[in-house]
């Protein structure tokens, strides 16, 4: 009777910790339309990536974005920053988390971010606050598309996963529609 308890428990204990590493590994971002980040945002900008290291910061593996700001729309920072992006890669050891963008030297982008407490910056709802700046030959001028595009968002009202965002919008529209809602203030300071 104890080892069938003891194999009962052991079962259970091993689906539990299972279960745990499971959901340890998935990341759940809410649907945030662009007014919402907006409004949150400290800092709504153009830039490019300069590059990229990692390096351990409280027990976690943290990429280092470095940008130069190329158009504020919101806020103000140096023109040269970084942001900081949970996991990475250092020696063999690599930390991927689902959600969480990553940059390559020369892209072009639109970032909506806050500073961090350590004077770097994080990117809001990470993916939904991450635009890429593409140039397509089809088109006069340069196109954002979200990267929450392809990553589906939880959207609590309807209780549902949307895999939506901005696609191919032109930078400029995209531009005007920011700006319009900072001066309308869903995105001033309160």
């Amino acid at each position: 009777m104890k080892m069938r308890k003891r194999l009962i428990e052991s079962v259970l204990g091993c689906t539990f910790l299972a279960a745990m590493a499971a959901s340890a590994s998935a990341t759940t971002l809410l649907h945030m339309p662009v007014a919402k980040m907006t409004e949150i945002a400290k800092v709504i900008l153009r830039a490019r990536c300069d590059g990229n290291s990692t390096s351990w910061d409280a027990g976690e593996i943290w990429t280092f974005a470095t940008f130069d700001a190329q158009e504020i729309w919101k806020g103000s920072l140096p023109e040269r920053f970084n942001v900081r992006l949970l996991g990475g890669r250092l020696g063999n050891i690599t930390s991927s988390v689902s959600g969480v963008p990553r940059f390559s030297p020369g892209e072009d982008v639109v970032l909506f971010l806050e500073p961090t407490p350590r004077g770097d910056f994080s990117i809001i709802a990470w993916e939904e606050g991450t635009f890429r700046v593409r140039r397509d030959p089809r088109s006069a001028e340069p196109l954002v598309t979200q990267d929450t595009a392809a990553f589906g968002t939880f959207d609590p009202p309807t209780r549902q996963f949307r895999t939506e965002g901005i696609v191919r919008m032109p930078l400029s529209a995209f531009r005007a529609r920011v700006v319009q809602l900072v001066g309308s203030g869903a995105g001033g300071e309160r």
